[in-house]
């Protein structure tokens, strides 16, 4: 499967997919120093988002989210890259200043599962499933 995608972040990488339904929280949510999703009851609770495309609806919870974010990628434990449906600023912010390539798709119908490969060409706007 081909989408076009909006281009939030540009940058082209590939790897494994990591799909949630729910919202993440990285601030309290995602363990900046492991990569492991901590949020209790998280539908991916105890996955980790090293070197996967991360894909999630959106984003929630505090500004402080972004930081958790570039501490992730400096730590070597961020993902490769991010997909959402709506890309919210505390994402937006966290992916632009650890350079990691997010960008939107509507994930209404995406018939995608965890462990699939992904591509992700954010410089022409397309992601290949």
């Amino acid at each position: 499967m081909r989408l076009n995608c909006r281009v939030i972040n540009k940058g082209n990488v590939e790897g494994e997919a990591l799909i949630t339904k729910e919202p993440i929280s990285f601030l309290g949510g995602v363990n900046p120093e492991t990569g492991v999703i901590v949020e209790r009851g998280h539908e991916i609770e105890g996955e980790c988002i090293k070197d996967k495309i991360l894909i999630f609806p959106c984003g929630k919870g505090s500004t402080v989210g972004s930081y958790v974010v570039y501490a992730a990628k400096k730590n070597g434990v961020g993902p490769k890259a991010i997909i959402n449906s709506e890309s919210e600023p505390i994402v937006v912010v966290g992916a632009i200043i650890s350079d990691i390539p997010i960008v939107e798709v509507d994930l209404t119908d995406l018939n995608v599962k965890t462990g699939d490969k992904v591509i992700i060409d954010a410089e022409n706007g397309v992601v290949i499933f």
